[in-house]
């Protein structure tokens, strides 16, 4: 599989050998690649050659779910299964706030930061668009 990923502004050349296979082999930039997928783990690199990419700029780290400083926005179109909190709520970073079905799989949708729950903008049955805005924080 071949890919044209671009990072901080730098496209780069990728090509996935097999998915499957263990560890995953990619080729980046002519840079090989081996990649080991763990389960609950962040994928482990060992690199085979230079050190080309580890100098490309770092993506930031997000939560699927991008949100402004007061928002959590969906990370993607689907329905509204349950919702776990309510405005005044004191909640957690990483408190799963409410789960979204979309292609009949139920995504889990965290908080990006801890705080207060101003409001609620969304209902369990509702559809949402991505990016749409579903909980409020207080400031």
């Amino acid at each position: 599989m071949k890919l044209n990923v671009k990072i901080g502004g730098k496209n780069y050349n990728v090509e996935i050998e097999d998915l499957n296979a263990r560890p995953i082999v990619a080729v980046v930039d002519g840079d090989r690649f081996e990649v080991t997928p763990e389960n609950a783990a962040p994928p482990r690199v060992q690199k085979e050659a230079s050190a080309a990419i580890a100098s490309a700029p770092k993506r930031e780290e997000a939560s699927p779910a991008a949100s402004s400083e007061t928002s959590l926005l969906a990370p993607l179109p689907g329905t509204i299964i349950e919702i776990f909190v309510k405005a005044g709520d004191e909640i957690e970073s990483g408190q799963v706030l409410l789960v979204i079905e979309a292609m009949k799989m139920k995504n889990s949708i965290r908080s990006t930061r801890e705080g207060k729950v101003a409001a609620v903008l969304a209902s369990a049955g509702q559809t949402v668009a991505h990016k749409q805005a579903l909980v409020e924080f207080e400031p």
